[in-house]
């Protein structure tokens, strides 16, 4: 069977890039205020980094979740600068 000389269509990129990039970022309700929790796949982690869940260490290579309050008062920036970085089980009990 010969081949379709007809160029492919691209597929769109409306916002798809921008949520592979970003990880399926999510907004969880925990204790009555509003946290951006995003997932770091082992591939991604490549640094070591402390849970303040439990005190011990994320170590790189480890699935975690990066978390941030999405409502502080202290604006954007002040909130995404104090993010933390969690346990996948130590996020799901805190």
């Amino acid at each position: 069977m010969p081949r379709s000389r007809r160029p492919r269509r691209e597929p769109a990129r409306d916002d798809s890039i921008e949520r592979l990039i970003a990880g399926w970022k999510r907004t969880e309700t925990r204790r009555g205020a509003e946290w951006t929790v995003q997932p770091v796949s082992a591939a991604q982690a490549q640094k070591s980094y402390r849970c303040p869940g439990c005190g011990r260490d994320v170590e790189p290579g480890v699935a975690h979740v990066v978390a941030w309050r999405a409502d502080g008062v202290l604006g954007d920036q002040a909130d995404l600068a104090a993010r933390r970085h969690w346990h996948q089980a130590c996020w799901k009990i805190g």
